[in-house]
């Protein structure tokens, strides 16, 4: 499979395009080349950008059958071809193949709610009669495609989160540009061989890779380009916002996600799913469990299962099965991690498990007694790194919850339906998991938080809300 993808050209108008320049894409776990990949020049980005904007009366005259029968095409394909795109995922993001074959399969979920939502794209009426001069008269909206999307992508779910781009573009008639993280472009580069093999018309979809600075500032700043969606870092997110003027913008930003468990709560369901949801894919993930508030009668029954469970998964090649956790997307992001950690010891916090790093693989770790201004607390680990804290009543884990410049999903195990409800009202976050972790998405819920954790919503009905214009038609019978 690595033969064959040796070498990777741009998408630029239906062709496979070559470049001037290429670099060579490692592999985070084993450091070897697995991959040249193009690097766009600004000529290379122009022509992408062209080829966008004439092909957009093409996909917004496409009547919603044939749209939705290009996604179709594409499920049936990447179904066909799933354990291709799990291997590739695993080898160049280093996600562990059981995880990775977890993302293919929720990423052919996520093309098929778009295949059916590209037919319910529905406007409503509206009763003018209800107020005075508005006798005799019809009101009814329509959503209009919104015309070129610029999408960045992260490489933490390089299949699906790109799937939560295309899909609903494709469904709602745009044409996008998109730019796949520059450490898994090869997700992205396969998706679009079998769009192309779907039958979505030339110029609709184009694929650049290279440089952010030269890649997406042009994507956020060119006028031809109607909107920008983009997954990844708060630092980036606001720079976007700040440079894209009036274009829609969508924001999936950071997080560090909590988990609340009451008293009472039946400690031993719950450990294997909580740990889970710190360690998978080595807590890259934007609402990785992070933060864990245990209620003083359960803490150290909790943090004593916790930590027995963490010490029996296994490190190691990704392409293993066995494996449940492997490499950092990045060495440097290892050190970054480690230092965090260092910092977090030196001013009082306990390593209860953990820490190290093994065979280049960072052990999952588990701090207690944590400053919650620490990094560790208070910032985005995106590694696997979970505090466990303890609190005496509900509303100080609400308010331990809160205390954060993030806002994405949080977790909420309890037994009395008054605190599961009281909880949600409380947490200012963008979505309350009651008796599940934080971690829990579904592909077409909708997704999105509140403070830096972003702003708009995915989820395939949800993106295409925001992917489209509406329209007002008002006719005049009188």
């Amino acid at each position: 499979m690595i033969d064959s993808l040796t070498k990777k050209k741009l998408l630029i108008q239906g062709q496979w395009v070559e470049t001037q320049e290429y670099k060579s894409l490692i592999s985070p776990y084993s450091g070897e080349i697995i991959g040249e990949i193009p690097v766009a020049s600004h000529e290379d980005l122009e022509l992408a950008i062209q080829s966008a904007y004439k092909a957009k009366n093409i996909m917004a005259k496409m009547p919603a059958h044939q749209r939705a029968m290009i996604l179709e095409n594409l499920v049936t394909l990447l179904t066909e071809r799933a354990e291709e795109a799990s291997e590739i995922i695993a080898v160049e993001a280093a996600k562990p193949i059981g995880a990775a074959r977890i993302e293919v399969t929720r990423t052919i979920q996520t093309y098929k709610f778009a295949a059916e939502e590209a037919k319910r794209i529905n406007g409503e009426t509206i009763s003018l009669d209800a107020a005075p001069g508005g006798e005799g008269r019809l009101a009814y909206t329509i959503h209009e495609p919104i015309g070129v999307v610029g999408a960045i992508t992260p490489f933490n779910f390089p299949m699906n989160l790109v799937a939560h781009k295309l899909g609903p573009a494709i469904a709602s008639g745009n044409t996008i540009v998109l730019k796949p993280a520059s450490q898994t472009p090869l997700s992205a580069f396969f998706i679009g061989e079998l769009l192309q093999k779907a039958g979505l018309p030339d110029g609709a979809l184009n694929i650049i890779t290279g440089s952010g600075s030269v890649i997406g500032d042009k994507i956020v700043t060119d006028k031809r380009i109607n909107m920008i969606t983009f997954t990844g870092s708060p630092t980036v997110g606001i720079n976007i916002r700040n440079k894209a003027g009036l274009k829609r913008v969508t924001l999936e930003l950071g997080s560090n996600s909590a988990a609340i468990i009451d008293k009472g709560v039946d400690i031993n369901k719950i450990i294997q799913r909580c740990v889970s949801g710190a360690f998978s894919f080595q807590g890259q993930v934007c609402i990785s469990l992070q933060r864990i508030y245990v209620h003083e009668d359960e803490y150290e029954a909790f943090l004593s299962k916790f930590v027995t469970e963490t010490k029996k998964l296994k490190l190691g090649d990704p392409r293993d099965s066995s494996t449940d956790v492997s490499a950092l997307i990045h060495p440097s992001e290892t050190e970054r991690v480690i230092g965090w950690i260092q910092e977090a010891k030196s001013l009082g916090a306990k390593v209860v498990t953990g820490g190290l790093v093994e065979g280049g693989v960072l052990q999952p770790t588990v701090l207690v007694e944590v400053n919650p201004e620490l990094k560790v607390s208070c910032q985005e680990v995106f590694g696997p790194v979970v505090i466990i804290d303890k609190f005496s009543s509900i509303d100080q884990a609400i308010d331990k919850v809160n205390d954060s410049r993030f806002g994405l999903q949080a977790g909420v195990y309890t037994g009395n339906i008054h605190t599961a409800l009281d909880a949600v009202d409380k947490l200012h976050v963008g979505g309350v998991m009651i008796n599940d972790i934080p971690t829990f998405r579904v592909d077409q819920m909708p997704y999105g938080g509140v403070k830096e954790s972003g702003m708009g919503r995915e989820g395939i009905k949800y993106a295409i809300e925001e992917m489209t214009e509406l329209k007002l038609v008002v006719l005049n019978r009188n």
